[in-house]
């Protein structure tokens, strides 16, 4: 009798402690800061560090041009069938207009996921002759940005130039160190000759990070090839912004930036503001904190909790219920306005690589090739897949 009893407590003991374990070790992991990796959403972190000295125009532009180009290539991410968060921090360097003190370095953007405030500053940039210090621009993005903790997320630097990689009061040395104890691989582009590059230090600082060492020709000139579906495209992202709902301080300012930055891309060429409205539609192009749409989506807000000078005019004389139909209508059209934005963005995608099979240009390196071949590296490391166009 006293086995039994004995037998049938070890019993209700171990299923008490398989049961309560799970809870207690996800409560012990937030405490601890250690990451919950069924749980965790992945994310691509990418800060890109620009020298704006006299020279660097031709690289500014580039990296304008090819923002949303970059942005559309991280959409067709996938982790274990996930789409990652993709956050952007933008910094310049080496501008004579920059205070000494700071090292000649200013940051545009934090890690943000709205990336009409990157592109903003991207816009920006003006050039002004000046010292480059690359060691501590690199140690100022590492300690400065809040980067994430799980080694399973990808944490990238790509720093762009064309001066000795060696100068500054800070050894890239340590600001390689620096990166590689918090699991954030530095890459290096060098703006002009690749041998140039590699005898200045770039070449150096890649391999010492672990990451790519590419040149680029910053003054090659991006085009953008129009196309038949350029129009309608520009014509369903005008309808596209009416289905965002400014919310908060801030959400009319940034709805009036979406806008602006529209805008700014359609000055350029059409077919640039094609390949953002391809970007805007996409999972990466996230206006939670100041979009009731994406936030209802994200679960990030309720109604109830704001208050009727937070929402847009047309909402302050609705109830409740007639409030919560308008977001869900705005959400619908956008939904649908997305999906021929999305039939029309392959369209396009098609023809362009046609015409450009056609001309059969040599190939030159830009911003855009340096960025997507050294990330798609580092998620085949980190079993990320990119998803065929």
């Amino acid at each position: 009798m006293k086995t039994k009893i004995l037998a049938i407590g070890i019993f209700v003991i171990t299923a008490l402690v398989v049961g309560f374990y799970p809870l207690y070790n996800k409560s012990a992991n937030a405490k601890s800061g250690v990451i919950d990796i069924a749980n965790h959403k992945p994310k691509i972190q990418l800060a890109i560090l620009l020298d704006t000295s006299s020279s660097m125009s031709g690289l500014i532009d580039q990296s304008r041009n090819q923002l949303w180009q970059v942005v559309n290539e991280f959409s067709r991410t996938k982790k274990n069938g996930v789409t990652p968060t993709l956050e952007v921090a933008v910094y310049e360097y080496g501008n004579s207009g920059l205070a000494a003190k700071d090292g000649y370095i200013r940051q545009l953007t934090d890690l943000t996921t709205e990336l009409d405030q990157v592109s903003e500053g991207l816009f920006a940039l003006t050039t002004n002759g000046g010292d480059e210090y690359c060691g501590y621009v690199i140690k100022t993005a590492v300690t400065d940005l809040k980067w994430s903790k799980s080694n399973q997320d990808i944490k990238v630097i790509f720093i762009a130039g064309n001066e000795p990689f060696t100068q500054g009061p800070v050894p890239f040395q340590e600001a390689i160190a620096t990166a590689k104890r918090k699991g954030i691989t530095v890459n290096t582009i060098h703006a002009g000759g690749h041998h140039e590059g590699a005898q200045s230090g770039w070449k150096d600082g890649a391999i010492l990070a672990g990451g790519d060492y590419m040149s680029i020709d910053h003054n090659h000139r991006v085009v953008h090839i129009d196309a038949p579906q350029d129009k309608r495209i520009a014509e369903l992202n005008a309808r596209l912004n009416q289905t965002y709902v400014p919310y908060g301080a801030e959400g009319r300012k940034k709805a009036l930036r979406q806008q602006e930055q529209d805008a700014k891309s359609g000055a350029i060429s059409s077919g640039l503001l094609a390949k953002r409205a391809q970007s805007k539609v996409s999972k990466m192009y996230n206006n939670s904190s100041w979009d009731l749409v994406d936030a209802f989506e994200a679960g990030d807000v309720r109604l109830e909790e704001l208050e009727d000078e937070q929402l847009p005019a047309a909402m302050q004389k609705m109830d409740k219920v007639k409030q919560e139909e308008y977001v869900a209508g705005k959400a619908k059209e956008r939904k649908k306005v997305q999906e021929e934005i999305t039939a029309l963005s392959k369209a396009r995608n098609d023809y362009v690589a046609k015409k450009q099979r056609e001309t059969a240009e040599t190939t030159v390196n830009t911003v855009n090739d340096a960025v997507t071949k050294a990330i798609r590296r580092e998620a085949k490391s980190k079993n990320y897949v990119f998803e065929a166009q």
